[in-house]
């Protein structure tokens, strides 16, 4: 390995990360995240699956238009309908890339595709060709690779690679491989591939049995150059190769892996709490690098040790990724164009429209809580900002609750720009609120799940609540934050049913399922 080598961050958190059970995102949404990925200095950003659907079209078109110094590529199947709506949305991105794919391991072939090995070569070579009818940036995955005969897979690569393929990827599709054997796999094609040095070689794992990241790691150690990741490792079943974790692994131990990427550790925290938030899928407290307990020490051994000299016991400075660096705490006698600069740096580069907006909650919040930290503000932007297209709207909640008494919650709703109002008994203060507001909405969704946290420390915090709603079949996550856990409550699964009538209209879809 040559110390000046970098490994390319292909980041997949709009597309494959989308797919994970809940986690729809809308364009306003898919926009913010896809801004702070280029902020963050990924090298590629897989916008979406055009052929999905319109939304996902005009989305992955939206983001193109947008980007300036991060590839923009588009995923679609080994077909020219597919690859036509691939190139017709990121066709005016500064750096667009056509991303296809199509299986190759013998199941597959045998029972998805109903296709020979020679039909299957033929159509990866004819659609690599096509692509490159539109760009030279193409990328070709072999679905399933990590089950594929490992012969076959170099014959695939050697044919796609003489169509004009630029970057081949060996995906450990359903996350079957051990590190090793991944490991193994790569040195195999990169050695009976007679071309692949006209090629780069990437991996994209999934964490079915926890081993995305090892896989990974080992891959890129046999001879790999781009590794595909989301934030958080969201994606698909168990998830899929965590950003922050291999980005990080590079970063503290160039004395065994001595590469290198682009990314901008400091911007990793904000890109882990922006997903976490936009899509409500809450990280687990003990996650990797980017986990509430990530750098928390309670062992006393370890507290004296950490007072003595931080490095005995953490292997990585919190500030390199951006935690509890640099934070200006405002509060309430603060100003206009402090708050401006401040969600600036965050950021949140806004209108004056958008300000005001955003002004007036950050007023309303400081009269409840005598510091506003960062947290605050991305919730306050969040729900200010991005979920401005929403068909429904709290405007007003009242809950009466306790020991002697029914609870009952009177709520005022706005649908669709119209005002409605209702109460409604339950169990407990909030099974009566979204008793009422699932009468309000007409709605039958139900619930799967209820968590609730603390955005910061201090009683005056901010409630998290994330719900998990499922109604016929499509799951959604919802979350709210507000210093009163009712609200917040409330808000959380306003927020999921909102996300419920997007899905309506703007299913996400696996590619495989196609």
């Amino acid at each position: 390995m040559n110390e000046n080598e970098k490994v390319i961050i292909f980041d997949t958190t709009l597309r494959d990360g989308e797919q994970s059970p809940g986690a729809s995102m809308n364009a306003a949404e898919k926009m913010r995240i896809a801004v702070q990925l280029e902020k963050l200095g990924v090298d590629v950003l897989e916008a979406g699956f055009p052929a999905a659907s319109e939304g996902d079209f005009e989305a992955v078109s939206s983001i193109a238009g947008r980007l300036k110094n991060t590839e923009v590529a588009a995923l679609a199947r080994t077909s020219k309908k597919d690859i036509d709506r691939a190139w017709g949305a990121i066709r005016n991105a500064a750096k667009p890339r056509i991303h296809t794919f199509i299986a190759t391991s013998d199941i597959h072939m045998d029972y998805k595709l109903k296709m020979t090995r020679d039909e299957v070569v033929k159509k990866a070579v004819e659609a690599v060709k096509y692509a490159r009818s539109f760009t030279d940036n193409i990328e070709f995955s072999a679905e399933d690779a990590s089950r594929s005969d490992p012969d076959f897979l170099c014959r695939v690569f050697e044919a796609v690679i003489e169509a004009g393929a630029a970057t081949i990827n060996i995906p450990d599709t359903v996350g079957y491989a051990i590190p090793q054997e991944f490991a193994n796999l790569v040195k195999y094609v990169t050695a009976h591939t007679p071309n692949i040095h006209k090629a780069i070689v990437s991996i994209h794992c999934h964490n079915d049995l926890g081993l995305a990241t090892a896989n990974t790691l080992a891959a890129i150690c046999a001879g790999a150059r781009q590794a595909e990741v989301t934030i958080n490792g969201i994606g698909e079943r168990a998830g899929n190769t965590s950003l922050e974790e291999i980005v990080m692994a590079l970063h503290t131990r160039p004395n065994y892996i001595p590469l290198s990427t682009n990314i901008n550790t400091r911007q990793i925290y904000p890109t882990s709490r922006l997903v976490s938030m936009i899509t409500g899928i809450i990280v687990q407290p003990n996650k990797a690098i980017v986990g509430a307990n990530a750098f928390a020490h309670e062992a006393g051994i370890h507290q004296d040790g950490m007072l003595k000299n931080p490095m005995t016991y953490e292997i990585m400075n919190p500030d390199t990724i951006g935690l509890g660096a640099g934070k200006l705490v405002l509060g309430k006698h603060s100003g206009r164009h402090a708050l401006r600069a401040h969600l600036k740096d965050l950021g949140y580069d806004l209108s004056g429209e958008e300000l005001n907006i955003i002004f007036k909650k950050f007023k309303e919040l400081a009269d409840k809580k005598k510091i506003i930290v960062d947290e605050d503000f991305e919730a306050i932007v969040t729900e200010g900002i991005l979920r401005t297209a929403d068909i429904f709207r709290l405007e007003y909640l009242h809950v009466i609750s306790g020991t002697t008494v029914l609870p009952m919650a009177s709520v005022k709703l706005t649908i669709n720009g119209l005002s409605v109002q209702g109460a409604g008994y339950g169990n407990g203060p909030i099974d009566a609120a979204f008793n009422t507001i699932a009468k309000l909405t007409g709605t039958g969704s139900k619930l799967l799940r209820f968590s609730v946290s603390a955005l910061t420390g201090g009683t005056d915090a901010q409630g998290e609540v994330t719900v998990r709603l499922n109604e016929d079949g499509l799951i959604a996550l919802g979350r709210g934050a507000d210093p009163d856990i009712m609200t917040a409550s409330a808000k959380a699964y306003i927020n999921g049913l909102n996300r419920l009538e997007y899905l309506k209209t703007h299913p996400v879809v696996s590619p495989e399922a196609l």
